[in-house]
């Protein structure tokens, strides 16, 4: 079963060594890990998923609570969020085969941001799945896929801020939604087929 967990951390050296040593000590590998700045000056927000059981998931948080430097962790797999991935993908063109990718590229909502001689690339944002599927039909074709680049899941929980986000941003502690309030499912799913 896949966690993802979201922790806020103090934006200092070494850091980034502690989180991945906790999961190579507890034999939980790392299928995705993003790290950028957060809201707050001086705390950077870690986006780190992984493949473990309910047990597992449950220590890997309690853990991540206890390294030095963490501020928050928060596990929000099964909580209503909105995930996206970036990829950078190189592709051998030449002149007559251009035309076919530029409509590939529209087709999925991708642009096109380097041309060369013999390649371009692809930048493309969505769900893994939707990156997947260019890829799939870049290499059915004659278009060769010379190289990928991919940033992994940035998550992000959709409708009004847990108290831990409102502590970071300096506010309050979050008032309860409002009955009529709540967050359409249906968005969602919508945002994830684009």
């Amino acid at each position: 079963m896949l966690h993802t967990f979201v922790a806020y951390v103090e934006d200092k050296p070494g850091v980034l060594t502690r989180v991945a040593s906790l999961f190579r000590r507890l034999n939980i590998n790392i299928i995705s890990l993003t790290v950028g700045h957060s809201e707050r000056p001086g705390i950077s927000r870690m986006t780190i998923v992984a493949d473990a059981n309910d047990e597992a998931g449950n220590r890997i948080r309690a853990s991540l609570y206890k390294l030095e430097n963490v501020v928050d962790v928060d596990d929000i797999g099964r909580a209503p969020s909105v995930t996206r991935e970036l990829a950078l993908i190189k592709v051998a063109a030449t002149a007559s085969t251009r035309s076919n990718i530029f409509e590939l590229a529209e087709v999925f909502r991708a642009r096109i941001v380097d041309l060369a001689p013999e390649s371009l690339m692809i930048e493309i944002t969505g769900v893994e799945s939707k990156i997947e599927g260019l890829i799939q039909v870049l290499n059915e074709t004659e278009n060769r896929v010379l190289e990928v680049c991919r940033s992994g899941k940035m998550t992000m929980r959709r409708g009004h801020h847990t108290s831990g986000v409102l502590r970071a941003m300096g506010a309050g502690e979050p008032e309860p939604p409002k009955p009529g309030n709540q967050p359409l499912e249906t968005a969602d799913n919508f945002a994830d087929n684009i």
